[in-house]
């Protein structure tokens, strides 16, 4: 909200949240009984396109959104080079507020405005009339008003709220107290109404008008340029009458320059326009892509995860990954990404970060978890990742973390297979395997001198219970199979610490991928369940027994842009296979850790506590 709300910023249907939709339920109403009485032929078809548009306008909004967000994670020709945080993802997150407030008061023109009613397609009269009073009084009106906003006393009740976000995106054009965007809805209606009056209007023309507010306020907010130069060399004038991102990102971070809506003239006129302006706007467009020090290698994992990701839903990537029933109706949509992320053929920047110095960036190979069980898959990816370790080194990477593609050890060799090919590379491979097993280590309470160890075995599952076997731990393994896979990994003289047994009673569960309901079941009442796997566990129990995070640490103030929750974890988590990447650049690490190579899990914890990661438990 704004500094000191003043009345009316309160959005009047706030209090139905996800309900709020309902509010247009009567205009639903009214349409379907229409059709039913009079028959499609006799309807008011601009009366029923109304909400059929908002629904793409809402669609126009959204790839604004996303193609904004690719081009900020690749920081190519970005404005303004500052993150976004979870604050300004909460503060937007109702951006479809003003399609609600649009539709109903197109609604109400199209019922009771004289000259609303059964529009004709088209007016070539009505479109001049349009865009002459959009140019002149909603302009001029535009202005001063914007003006008149950034007074205090308006400032603090009502426009502060909009300029919290100094680094914009394409839907903060349109946050604003509910007061404020009536004020502004109500304005650029005047060229609707005043064809409506004259009798100009048509469907057409309003479309058009609509789409072009939309387009304009997301171009606006999108913090990278866009329009290129050779537009304004070849038409000189088009300068006074469209504006930049640019431009209005100066009006963000200076506050008192460039206040015009879309067309800049009247801070010529008014000499508002602020003296950086062309020099922002050339700077920006040469802009390159920026370097990286390190890059975490991720994919996608079910059909909806392909919303959740930070160019997917912004509401829904600032949350901890569930599985909704609104996404799940979208399974056409799902499968329709899948087959296009597919057939890119080649990864794709999600997100980026810094850290003090560093650097960061998260790449997207667009392959989800099911291909990793297909073995006409097995060279694609492979190739897929191979390319993209290379274009890191490229790019300046100093370190590749290989994240969720550990699930690939079957594949690469967690790695191994690219260090064999190229074992000069330059770019350090990093598994994390230390750092998640010294964030398991450490997840067990003091004092336990017994864990029961099940599940698939995996190469964080070896390190772990070599480690515990070193200080003193038993750890049970219930599994005949699984025992004489962990056996070589356990030293002679700490072996006795490895027990194949299957009636422990240990209340200490280290978990991995494929333990079923039935074996959690096995356990006694108040057992702590731990992962060791990179997937959260079914939670089978529900009768006093606990479930741990998978392996993950808080990140630390420093850490810039986080604003989207990786997978199924908390804000400002991340997981431990993903921190250990940028630890290993932190501390400048020579080795790799890939294949069957493991680093010292103290030294690894040790040097993620020093730079600030904590422990999960302790945030």
């Amino acid at each position: 909200m704004a500094t000191n709300p003043g009345i009316l910023s309160e959005w009047p249907w706030k209090r139905l949240g996800s309900f709020k939709y309902l509010v247009l339920a009567p205009w639903v109403a009214h349409g379907c009984h229409l059709a039913a009485t009079k028959g499609w032929r006799e309807l008011d078809l601009g009366y029923v396109a109304i909400l059929p548009s908002m629904l793409l306008r809402a669609l126009h909004d959204q790839a604004w959104i996303t193609v904004s967000r690719l081009y900020n994670a690749r920081g190519k020709r970005q404005i303004v080079d500052r993150g976004i945080e979870f604050d300004q993802v909460d503060r937007e997150r109702n951006w479809d507020d003003q399609i609600i407030l649009s539709a109903i008061l197109l609604l109400l023109g199209s019922l009771y405005l004289p000259g609303g009613q059964n529009l004709p397609w088209w007016r070539t009269d009505g479109a001049v009339l349009l865009a002459l009073l959009h140019a002149g009084p909603v302009e001029f009106l535009y202005y001063w008003f914007h003006r008149a906003l950034h007074h205090h006393f308006l400032y603090t009740r009502y426009h502060s709220h909009h300029h919290a976000s100094i680094v914009t995106e394409p839907i903060t054009s349109v946050i604003h107290p509910f007061a404020e965007l009536l004020a502004y809805q109500l304005l650029f209606s005047v060229p609707m109404i005043t064809c409506a009056l004259t009798g100009t209007a048509s469907i057409i023309t309003f479309e058009i008008y609509v789409i072009y507010i939309d387009f304009m306020n997301n171009m606006g907010h999108c913090n990278f340029e866009l329009v290129p130069n050779r537009l304004f060399e070849w038409i000189p004038p088009l300068k006074y009458l469209m504006y930049t991102p640019s431009f209005h990102s100066l009006h963000h971070t200076q506050f008192r320059t460039n206040y015009s809506l879309f067309m800049p003239f009247y801070d010529y006129i008014y000499n508002t326009m602020d003296k950086s302006t062309d020099t922002l706007y050339e700077n920006s467009l040469k802009g390159k892509e920026k370097e990286v020090d390190v890059v975490h290698l991720t994919h996608l994992t079910s059909l909806q995860s392909i919303y959740h990701i930070r160019t997917g839903f912004a509401q829904y990537a600032s949350k901890p990954y569930t599985s909704m029933w609104q996404l799940r109706i979208m399974w056409p949509v799902s499968w329709l990404s899948m087959v296009l992320t597919w057939a890119y053929g080649s990864w794709f920047t999600v997100e980026r970060n810094s850290m003090k110095k560093l650097r960061m960036q998260s790449w997207a190979i667009p392959r989800y978890n099911f291909h990793y069980g297909l073995n006409k898959e097995k060279e694609a990816i492979n190739d897929l990742i191979e390319k993209a370790i290379s274009e890191a080194g490229k790019k300046g990477a100093k370190v590749v973390s290989l994240g969720l593609l550990n699930q690939a050890h079957s594949l690469n060799g967690s790695g191994e297979l690219y260090l064999q090919k190229y074992p000069k590379w330059g770019v350090r491979l990093v598994d994390g395997t230390s750092l998640a097993a010294a964030v398991v280590i450490h997840t067990i309470p003091q004092g336990t001198n017994q864990v029961i160890l099940a599940g698939k075995i995996s190469k964080v599952a070896r390190s772990v219970a070599a480690a515990l076997c070193k200080k003193n731990v038993k750890v049970i393994v219930t599994n005949k199979q699984e025992y004489h896979l962990l056996k070589p990994c356990i030293p002679e003289n700490e072996d006795g610490n490895l027990v194949l047994s299957t009636t422990s009673t240990a209340e200490v569960w280290l978990i991995g991928e494929g333990l079923d309901d039935a074996e959690q079941l096995r356990a006694p009442r108040g057992t702590e369940f731990i992962p060791f796997s990179q997937f959260p566990p079914k939670m089978a129990r529900k009768d006093c027994c606990t479930y741990a995070m998978t392996p993950a640490m808080g990140v630390p103030e420093s850490m810039q842009n986080v604003h989207s929750c990786e997978n199924w974890l908390p804000r400002r988590v991340m997981s431990a296979w993903r921190v250990a990447g940028i630890v290993h650049a932190l501390e400048g690490w020579s080795e790799d850790e890939c294949g069957d190579a493991v680093l010292n899990l103290e030294k690894v914890w040790s040097a993620a506590i020093m730079h600030g990661f904590r422990p999960v438990a302790q945030l």
